[in-house]
């Protein structure tokens, strides 16, 4: 469906409608670090400069952060770096967001891009492959969320493109098929309106969720040749 993409330098390894599942950033193939470790992937400059302090002290002292800002500026970004991947974008807020000036920024950032440390392009093709199996969204959902993160639309628009109609009405039916069983006993209007409900949160049009489920209840024995979205 999607190419697999590797992080230059790294070892190979939400949107939900509105409603969607609260869990954090899925894990990429580029990841570094194991999931569960607390204090590693994701931790904020505050975070470890924390823990770095706590060492120093038992240590006989604490160390002081780098003062250049340029200095400062690498050290946040490959620590943010560490357990997942970023966009430039994500990188730049949190540069921000620590009072970085923005021409130092810009610079560390560049030079960031051309060592291939940021690739924002790597990002958007594993981010659309990883949530598509792992959580089953669909083109609208994947655009929606790489929005949130500051990919460029043509860059969006390639990392979607290799996820086909096809492969995306197969993904519906399974996500489908696992829930069926649960809505056993219901009305058929409400089971439609469950199922239905389910795929418009991650991402699917309506035409394609009313084809997938109708298939799914007719494999079932129910009568769905009249059913209609517009009348639930």
């Amino acid at each position: 469906m999607t190419r697999r993409t590797n992080w230059p330098g790294s070892t190979d390894d939400a949107y939900d409608g509105g409603a969607g599942e609260a869990d954090g950033p899925p894990r990429l193939p580029w990841s570094t670090r194991e999931s569960g470790q607390p204090g590693e992937a994701g931790a904020t400059e505050e975070e470890s400069g924390s823990r770095r302090s706590g060492r120093g002290r038992r240590g006989g002292g604490a160390q002081e952060p780098p003062q250049d800002p340029a200095e400062r500026a690498r050290s946040i970004c490959l620590r943010l770096l560490t357990g997942t991947p970023r966009t430039r974008k994500q990188l730049a807020d949190a540069l921000r967001k620590r009072e970085i000036p923005e021409e130092i920024s810009e610079q560390v950032l560049s030079r960031f891009e051309e060592v291939g440390l940021i690739n924002d392009a790597a990002f958007a093709d594993a981010w659309v492959e990883s949530r598509h199996h792992s959580k089953g969204l669909a083109r609208r959902a994947l655009v929606q969320e790489l929005r949130t993160k500051g990919v460029d639309a043509g860059l969006i628009d390639e990392a979607v493109g290799q996820l086909d109609s096809e492969q995306e009405e197969t993904t519906a039916r399974e996500l489908v098929a696992r829930k069926l069983r649960s809505t056993r006993g219901l009305e058929r209007d409400k089971r439609v309106r469950r199922l239905a409900g389910m795929l418009a949160r991650k991402g699917y049009p309506e035409g394609v969720a009313l084809r997938v489920v109708r298939r799914a209840l007719e494999e079932e024995g129910e009568d769905a040749e009249d059913l209609d979205f517009g009348t639930l």
